[in-house]
Parts: C-alpha cells; sequence; structure tokens
C-alpha cells in the first residue's frame, strides 16, 4: 500500500470517527408562578318585598342584584364554579328561587356583560380581563299564594380556580 492510500484511508476514517460521535445540546426550563385568584362577594341578591303568589324578578343589571369581583392574572381562564341554592328558607319554610341570570365583565358594568349558562356545581370557563373579572347574579323568586311571612334567606357561593389555560 502506498503512503498516500494510507493517508486517505487514516482521513477517512477519522473523519468517520467524528461523524459518529454523539452531540448534545442543553435549554433553560422556566415557570411564572401567578397570583392566586381572590374572590369577593360584593352584593348580595336582595328580592326585597317579596307578596304570596307574586313572582319577584331581579334581573343580572338591577342594583340589588347580587355580585361577585374576582382579581386574577391578567388574561388567564379561570373556572367558575356556583352553588345556587333552589330555595330561600325562613325557619321551616322555603321559597323557590327557579331562575337565575349569571353574567361576567372585565368591568365593573352590567353594560356589554356575557351570559353563562350556570348549573349549580358545574364549572364553567370564563377569562380575565386585564387581571378582573365581575360578576352579576339576577335571578327570580317564586312565592306560593299561602307563602309564610318571614325574612327568608340562603347563600349563592362562587369558587374560583385557574384552568391552567
Amino acid at each position: 500500500m502506498t503512503s498516500s492510500r494510507v493517508l486517505l484511508t487514516g482521513v477517512a476514517l477519522l473523519l468517520g470517527a467524528s461523524l459518529l460521535q454523539a452531540q448534545s445540546a442543553s435549554i433553560a426550563a422556566t415557570a411564572t408562578v401567578v397570583t392566586p385568584i381572590t374572590v369577593t362577594g360584593t352584593a348580595p341578591l336582595a328580592f326585597g318585598t317579596v307578596f304570596q303568589g307574586v313572582n319577584r324578578t331581579i334581573a343580572f343589571s338591577d342594583l340589588t342584584s347580587g355580585r361577585f369581583t374576582l382579581t386574577g392574572n391578567a388574561a388567564s381562564q379561570v373556572a367558575l364554579t356556583f352553588t345556587l341554592p333552589a330555595t330561600l328558607s325562613s325557619g321551616a319554610n322555603t321559597l323557590p328561587i327557579n331562575t337565575y341570570d349569571v353574567r361576567v365583565n372585565g368591568t365593573n358594568v352590567t353594560a356589554g356583560a356575557t351570559a353563562l349558562v350556570v348549573t349549580s356545581g358545574v364549572p364553567v370557563n370564563s377569562n380575565f380581563v386585564g387581571g378582573n373579572l365581575f360578576v352579576f347574579v339576577g335571578g327570580r323568586v317564586q312565592p306560593a299564594v299561602a307563602q309564610a311571612q318571614g325574612s327568608y334567606t340562603g347563600s349563592i357561593v362562587l369558587a374560583a380556580a385557574y384552568t391552567g389555560l
């Protein structure tokens, strides 16, 4: 074998060996932790004086509608889970609530609020706008013709959690 052939064979083996060497790279692992969601009940759903046998409706936009204020990470999706009572109670007496009207908005105004289809205990998604979400709750009570006199109360509960989106 000639020296040039040996030299070429050596170069070929060297090039082949460098092509077979392992390659590696690295990437950064990052995470940003956001502030927790805060939920504040800011106004009760107040039906006021109700008469026997006469339904009383409070629209989501009425001054006596229920209201919640939520703050959280801007533009994040949030799952809202409501506990909506089917009745209000006064001792052993109950007063049915047969309708709820729930709306959300990124600003604290009812104009332009988006309707939510809400079922008690079932999460529904919405989005923070600039880190805020305002929830307006209307409803209708349906007193019986012989509804017992009294002050009736119940609790509407709103739980909120980030969805990760």
